[in-house]
């Protein structure tokens, strides 16, 4: 089974930048299709970005802000955020599949225990 550890989380200023990291252990990473989601107190989980082998998808409010990446000889994703708001405080999951489908579809596989992100005002 696919484990997967997020780290990176933290208390950044509004308008300043974070790198979140997800560690897999799968020897097959490279095939998988990565997410990441994020939940707010009070709130649904929502889907925030996704990278397959070769494309990218991004939730609306966070293009042009968020980059995600992939280090296939790491096995890790990556989900840098620029110009942090008040707004994108929430907690962070990463998550895997086989397919774009199951991640968009905020059904993957497979879940990260999440890191915490807190942007100040």
């Amino acid at each position: 089974q696919v484990q997967l550890v997020e780290s990176g989380g933290g208390l950044v200023q509004a308008g300043g930048s974070l790198r979140l990291s997800c560690a897999a252990s799968e020897r097959t990473f490279g095939n998988y299709v990565m997410g990441w989601f994020r939940q707010a107190p009070g709130r649904e989980r929502e889907f925030v970005a996704a990278i397959s082998v070769s494309s990218t998808y991004y939730k609306d409010s966070v293009k042009g802000r968020f980059i995600i990446s992939r280090d296939n000889a790491k096995n890790t994703v990556y989900l840098q955020m620029n110009s942090l708001k008040p707004e994108d405080t929430a907690v962070y999951y990463c998550a895997a599949d086989g397919s774009a489908r199951t991640i968009r579809a905020g059904t993957p596989g497979y879940w990260g225990k999440g890191t915490l992100v807190t942007v100040s005002s």
